[in-house]
């Protein structure tokens, strides 16, 4: 079992950047598949990137590709995802998730879910 907690959430202006942190419980970090997923008001949780056990493999989602970039240390067992030239439409709670599997990109593939962390983009 992994547990997860997010860090690095917050307010910041159209254009700026936010790096979230996802440190993970345990001494087996490196067997997950980790993800970041969001949620808005209102819409259902969402994808928006994901990266594979050893970190060779990342998906992005399309609103995302080229703004932001997901990594992970596993010596540190966290998971990273840097967000830049944010945008009001990013404006949502975002959470980190695990998957018992060596990649995964559906929600429904992850076992292990942090509280999640605001994320709000100011026009």
């Amino acid at each position: 079992q992994v547990q997860l907690v997010e860090s690095g959430g917050g307010l910041v202006q159209a254009g700026g950047s936010l790096r979230l942190s996802c440190a993970a419980s345990g001494r087996t970090f490196s067997s997950y598949a980790m993800g970041w997923f969001r949620q808005a008001p209102g819409k259902e949780r969402v994808i928006v990137a994901a990266v594979s056990r050893s970190g060779g493999i990342t998906y992005y989602a399309d609103s995302v590709k080229g703004r932001f970039t997901i990594s992970r240390d596993n010596v540190k067992n966290t998971v990273y995802l840097q967000m830049n030239s944010l945008k009001p439409e990013d404006t949502a709670v975002y959470y980190c998730a695990a998957a018992m599997r060596g990649y995964a990109t559906m929600a429904g593939h992850y076992e292990y879910w942090g509280q999640g962390t605001q994320v709000t983009v100011s026009s």
